[in-house]
C-alpha cells in the first residue's frame, strides 16, 4: 500500500499522567510525514478526532477510569480506520496512550474478518497491557488494550468489533517487555500468549528473537498490525513517554527490529502511541518515533 492516511487520537483519558494527548502533534512537528513522502509514500493527514480532556470527561469507575469517552472515541476511531482500510490506504495512528489500540484494532478486526483475512497482532511495548478492571492496580485503561483485544474486560470494549475476541491468541506476539503486574503475568500463562521479555532478548540477541516473531505470524496471518508504544526504548534514548521503565531496546535494536519486519513483509497498519511531550527535552523522543517509523516503512541504510 503506496497511501498512507494519518489520523491522530489525542488521549490521554486512559493514564494518570497528564500530556500525551499532545503525541500527535509532537510526531507531525517531528516530520513523521515528511520521512515517508521521503520513501515513495503519499501521505495524507486526516488530523485529530475530537477528544474530551479529564476536565469535562465522567470518571465514571475508579476501576474502568472515563469508560464511556473512551467508548466513544475508540468507536469513532474504529470506523475511521474500517474506512482507511476499505479505501486501499494504510492507516497509521498517532496517539495519545496506548488505549488507542483498542479502536484500530476494533476497525482492523472487523475489516479483516469482512475481507476473510486473518488478523495478527505485534505488540511492541514495555508493558504487558494484559489488564483487566479485577487486576488493574490502578483502573487505567491504557494497561488494559491487549487483555480487551483478546476478549477480557468490559464488553462495552472488548465487543466493539462486533464480536470477541478481536484477534486470536495465537495470531498475536508481545516483544519487549520488562514490567509486568501479577494479574497480567497470570493471564499469560492462563492463555499461553508468546511474550519475549527483555531478559529473552538479553539472552538470545534481538536479531534471533525479531526473525523468529515475525516469521511466526507471517506463517500465521494475512494482515500484521505492529502497536508500537515508544516507552519500549529505553528511558536514556525516549525519556518522553509517560510511564517510562529503565533497560529497555537500545536505538540500533529497535532499528533492527523495525528493518527485520519490513524485509519480511512488512506491516499493514501501525500504532504509534505513548510519546509525552511534556516530559520530553527538544522533542527528542518523537523524532526517535519518526525515525522508527520509517524503518519499519522501508527506510535503509543501503
Amino acid at each position: 500500500m503506496r497511501d498512507v492516511v494519518l489520523v491522530g487520537f489525542p488521549m490521554d483519558l486512559g493514564a494518570d499522567r497528564r500530556g500525551v494527548n499532545m503525541g500527535p502533534s509532537a510526531l507531525r512537528i517531528a516530520g513523521i510525514a515528511q520521512r515517508l513522502r521521503e520513501l515513495g509514500y503519499r501521505v495524507q493527514d486526516r488530523g485529530d478526532l475530537s477528544i474530551s480532556t479529564h476536565e469535562v470527561a465522567e470518571l465514571y469507575n475508579p476501576q474502568m477510569k472515563y469508560l464511556p469517552e473512551i467508548v466513544r472515541a475508540c468507536r469513532e476511531l474504529a470506523d475511521t480506520v474500517a474506512n482507511i482500510l476499505a479505501e486501499g490506504a494504510f492507516p497509521l495512528l498517532l496517539g495519545g496512550d496506548h488505549s488507542l489500540s483498542i479502536g484500530s484494532i476494533a476497525g482492523i478486526a472487523r475489516w479483516c474478518r469482512q475481507q476473510g483475512k486473518r488478523l495478527g497482532i505485534f505488540w511492541i511495548d514495555a508493558h504487558g497491557d494484559l489488564n483487566t478492571p479485577d487486576s488493574s492496580p490502578s483502573g487505567n485503561i491504557h494497561g488494559m488494550p491487549l487483555a480487551i483485544v483478546l476478549g477480557f474486560g468490559p464488553a462495552e470494549l472488548t465487543h466493539m468489533a462486533g464480536f470477541s475476541p478481536m484477534v486470536e491468541t495465537a495470531d498475536v506476539v508481545v516483544l519487549g517487555v520488562r514490567s509486568l503486574d501479577p494479574g497480567e503475568r497470570q493471564l499469560i500463562a492462563r492463555i499461553g500468549l508468546r511474550v519475549y521479555t527483555m531478559q529473552t532478548i538479553d539472552q538470545r540477541g534481538l536479531y534471533s528473537v525479531a526473525v523468529e516473531a515475525v516469521q511466526y505470524l507471517r506463517q500465521r496471518v494475512d494482515h500484521l498490525h505492529v502497536s508500537f508504544d515508544v516507552d519500549v526504548l529505553d528511558p536514556s534514548i525516549a525519556r518522553g513517554v509517560g510511564t517510562p521503565v529503565p533497560g529497555g531496546l537500545s536505538y540500533r535494536e529497535l532499528h533492527l527490529l523495525m528493518e527485520t519486519i519490513a524485509e519480511r513483509g512488512g506491516a499493514h497498519s501501525l500504532d504509534v502511541v505513548e510519546v509525552n511531550p511534556i516530559l520530553d527535552e527538544r522533542n527528542a523522543s518523537a523524532v526517535v518515533a519518526a525515525e522508527m517509523v520509517a524503518s519499519l516503512m522501508g527506510k535503509r541504510i543501503l
